[in-house]
């Protein structure tokens, strides 16, 4: 069984029948309009920084995932270690890399994230979405235990929070408690909406894991169970007829059990479940006053739950707060999405067709899309839904179920993204094909191009953790990687998937050329209204010499992007604007000016210009 199994973000085919009609577009759709002015960063909290070692896991707080080994030498992983290498611990098990993957852990927790607020300040980040943070035994926590609980783990008092969680009846909200992990993400929250920044979820409300109170009470207690109607049974342990006890698990995984649905989707005593606890970490103190509360969700495989528990959903919660931020996992083409965009179920999704075109217009040579094409592919995206959705939808090119966006550069012509499942499972990196090196400084700048691109885009630009830092790697589990941070030092990269050692060892630190590029855009983004809710418009679409210029406009706000994907420097000329001065935001020096009918902007390959009009 591969990492691939353990995704929660595969594409896949899920029962909840036939789409409807979609409902006629209407431009009244109003998203929140601080997620129009977001920049994103996606935390994988177990991978991101670990504040205090004295919470970290023991053998016994992984029983319940994959690969199921509590019985094999286990230890925290040293955060700094070489990727790929076995650890004598890890030798003793006799299993391969990718065995030993899973079973790793390495205590990232709230308090590391605490730690690091100053640091995402820092890069100009002002909203964070953070994956599973419920108690769960697996590292990306996609298996729940509970919902109404913050991962023990993740807190100052691991062994008291079990206690707390024991003692309360899981389906009756009056006897549910606060944990100190709890208490220190209440904390948490609090501490990123005193810096003026945001912070959501991940809501996995299509299945659970086998540690749930509520599964493991049906699996003991078969069909005397109070919950045995909140799944879908197959058939019921018989000692008789020697049946054995079976049950529907996402993509036939039984370590997620999904809970059962009707064509209302997820059924009363789940759905309730639901309900209880996204009132309890979006107004905590239950006083009508959403602001001690998360931001909004991410909701995870959402295509596997019927449209129907979507519509109820967001209207409990945005009877909690108006201005919550709803995006759905979804990775489909336009016309799929559509329903789930039309301002009663979610505000935006994960855009991943914005990936995908950005894959194919700048990582490709050989396979590269024409400008135009991009272009194209772009405005049916903007046009496909009510004109606040592309303001808000999160602009991503990587995540937590992706390549690093770099090594997709390194990796570039081989396999079409666009093609998900197979990309996915090639893109893992244990075959021979998938080349899973540092990048050289001409990949880094086709990085800090498309970067450019990312924050002068249309839409709300997400980083994943780490790819400001300089971090690469193959798909699930080597996007998942500990965060690369300037104040530790790392081994170098010196082995292979294979087990084999690298003829030249690479060494693994901190980029802070990167990261000031980044912080630079983001900066730039961030003071310029015209780059978060301006009008967008095309300038230029040359096939030939493969360059692209856009304007941005916000009220007396003028803005142009020039890019130049090609492999050489070049003078592009913009056609159409007034007689103007223009200003380079990114290099002060630079002055152009336009004659009425064009613009002379010099270029290098793989590079852009962020121009500001001054007069």
């Amino acid at each position: 069984m591969t990492a691939l199994l353990y995704s929660a973000f595969l594409r896949m085919p899920c029962n909840t029948g036939q789409l409807k009609e979609l409902l006629v577009k209407s431009n009244t759709f109003s998203a929140p309009e601080w997620a129009k002015r977001a920049v994103w960063y996606q935390i994988f909290p177990e991978r991101f920084r670990n504040g205090d070692p004295k919470n970290d896991p023991t053998i016994n707080d992984i029983e319940g995932a994959y690969p199921h080994d509590t019985s094999s030498p286990w230890q925290i992983h040293p955060w700094t270690a070489d990727w790929y290498e076995l650890q004598p611990y890890e030798r003793k098990n006799g299993k391969d890399i990718w065995f030993n993957l899973q079973r790793r852990r390495y205590g990232g927790d709230l308090q590391g994230i605490l730690d690091k607020l100053d640091y995402l300040q820092k890069l100009g980040i002002n909203a964070i979405y953070l994956t599973p943070v419920f108690e769960s035994p697996s590292m990306h926590k996609y298996d729940a235990a509970t919902y109404h609980h913050i991962d023990p783990n993740f807190g100052p008092d691991p062994e008291w929070d079990r206690k707390i969680i024991a003692s309360e009846t899981g389906h009756d909200p009056t006897t549910w408690k606060w944990t100190s992990a709890d208490r220190l993400m209440l904390h948490l929250i609090n501490e990123v909406h005193r810096r003026g920044m945001r912070i959501i979820f991940d809501g996995v409300f299509n299945h659970i894991g086998l540690n749930h109170w509520a599964f493991r009470d049906v699996a003991q207690r078969q069909q005397a169970s109070r919950y045995r109607d909140w799944f879908k049974i197959l058939s019921w342990q018989n000692a008789k007829t020697g049946e054995s006890f079976q049950y529907q698990g996402w993509w036939s995984l039984k370590e997620l059990p999904e809970w059962r649905q009707d064509e209302n989707g997820i059924v009363t005593g789940p759905r309730d479940y639901i309900f209880a606890i996204t009132k309890r970490w979006m107004d905590p103190n239950n006083d009508g006053d959403p602001g001690d509360g998360i931001d909004g969700w991410r909701l995870d495989v959402a295509a596997c739950v019927h449209h129907q528990f979507w519509k109820r959903w967001r209207e409990h919660v945005k009877n909690i707060n108006p201005e919550a931020y709803l995006t759905g996992e979804l990775i489909d083409p336009i016309a799929e999405l559509q329903p789930y965009l039309q301002g009663d179920e979610f505000d935006a999704v994960m855009n991943y067709n914005f990936t995908f075109a950005c894959s194919e217009y700048f990582m490709n040579e050989r396979t590269r899309i024409p400008a135009g094409e991009f272009d194209r592919r772009l405005r049916e995206l903007r046009e496909a839904f009510p004109r606040d959705v592309a303001y808000v939808m999160q602009n991503l090119l990587d995540s937590h179920d992706t390549d690093r966006f770099v090594s997709r550069i390194i990796n570039r012509d081989k396999r079409t993204m666009r093609d998900w499942m197979d990309y996915y499972k090639w893109s893992c990196g244990n075959g021979a094909d998938y080349d899973g090196r540092k990048p050289n400084a001409a990949e880094r700048q086709v990085q800090k191009l498309l970067a450019l691109f990312q924050m002068t885009y249309l839409g709300a630009p997400m980083i994943y953790y780490g790819t400001e830092a300089g971090m690469w790697g193959a798909n699930d589990p080597s996007c998942r990687k500990p965060m690369v941070w300037e104040d530790l030092d790392y081994a170098e990269a010196g082995y292979l998937p294979n087990g084999e050692q690298r003829a030249h060892p690479e060494t693994v630190a901190f980029d802070q050329d990167l990261f000031e590029h980044y912080r630079k855009l983001i900066r730039v983004r961030n003071t310029h209204p015209a780059l978060q809710v301006g009008n967008y418009h095309t300038l230029l679409a040359d096939d030939a010499r493969d360059l692209l210029a856009f304007s941005r406009s916000h009220e007396n706000e003028n803005m142009v992007v020039v890019v130049n994907n090609s492999g050489a420097d070049q003078r592009v000329i913009v056609p159409a604007l007034q007689n103007s001065v223009y200003g380079d935001l990114l290099e002060d020096n630079h002055r152009f000016a336009s004659n009425g009918e064009q613009l002379e902007v010099d270029l290098k390959a793989k590079s852009g210009r962020i121009l500001i009009r001054r007069a």
